[in-house]
This record gives C-alpha cells, sequence and structure tokens, in this order.
C-alpha cells in the first residue's frame, strides 16, 4: 500500500497578505524582473557582437546562457513564492545565494572574461543582492516559518 503523507505545501494566506510580506514580495519579483531584462540585454548584445571575437568569447556565451536561465528560474521561484509554496521560497533563496556568489567569482577571476561582462555581471549581482536581502529579511523568514 502506498499512502502519501498529508502536508501543508504552502503559507496561509493570512501571512502572506501581510503588508511588509506583500512589499518583500513586491521587492523582490522587480529585482528579479530587472535581472531577467538584464541578462536578455546582454545575450542580444552577445548575438549582435558575435563578430567581435575580442567582445564575445565561447566563455561569455556560456556564462549569458547561465544567467538568462537561471533568471527565468528565479522568476518562476518568485512567483511560486508569492503564491505561499514554501520550497520555492527556499530555491528562491538558495538560488539568489548561489548566483551571487558566482557573479563574485566573475568578477575577481582575473582575464577569462571581458570587461564589459563583469561590468554587467556587477549589475546583476547588485540586483541579486537586493534579492536576497529581500528573501532572507525577517518579514519572509516569519511568513514561511513553520507553523
Amino acid at each position: 500500500m502506498n499512502t502519501r503523507r498529508s502536508r501543508p505545501s504552502g503559507v496561509s494566506e493570512d501571512r502572506l497578505s501581510r503588508p511588509r510580506v506583500q512589499q518583500a514580495f513586491r521587492s523582490a519579483k522587480l529585482l528579479v524582473g530587472c535581472y531577467v531584462g538584464l541578462s536578455a540585454l546582454t545575450l542580444l548584445a552577445i548575438i549582435l557582437l558575435r563578430n567581435h571575437p575580442d567582445l564575445v568569447t565561447d566563455a561569455v556565451w556560456v556564462r549569458a546562457t547561465i544567467v538568462l536561465a537561471t533568471s527565468l528560474l528565479m522568476t518562476s521561484f518568485a512567483a511560486r513564492t508569492g503564491r505561499g509554496h514554501r520550497r520555492s521560497y527556499l530555491r528562491l533563496r538558495w538560488a539568489s545565494a548561489l548566483m551571487l556568489v558566482a557573479i563574485a567569482v566573475i568578477i575577481v577571476v582575473p582575464g577569462a572574461f571581458p570587461l564589459w561582462l563583469k561590468m554587467e555581471q556587477g549589475v546583476c549581482g547588485l540586483l541579486l543582492a537586493g534579492v536576497v536581502v529581500n528573501v532572507h529579511g525577517r518579514e519572509l523568514r516569519a511568513a514561511f516559518a513553520d507553523e
């Protein structure tokens, strides 16, 4: 016999509707949206500059593709977090923190990437730092704490 344990997958509407929780959601979603937009624009720039090997290397293609993919995943995590899904909240916390660390590595490793990509990654890092602060903040941690 295969039975599933019933466990709540979400957070109560009461916790989600608190004004500070809603503000934290809005801020995180806005920052993730800006991260997606910047990532998409970067990939578009790479496509347009593809014939300039000094500006667009294989590493740039790979990095930009990974960044766009993770930004889209974070959009999904943020949307589901806004609907009260605990696992998406945890995924958003982990993904934003890990990508922030990866960006820091990209910026400090000498010679691996052109300066323009390091600058773009710096802006992405600032956006993700805002996401990290929001999703690790007191309001969202309290909202997603076990009841």
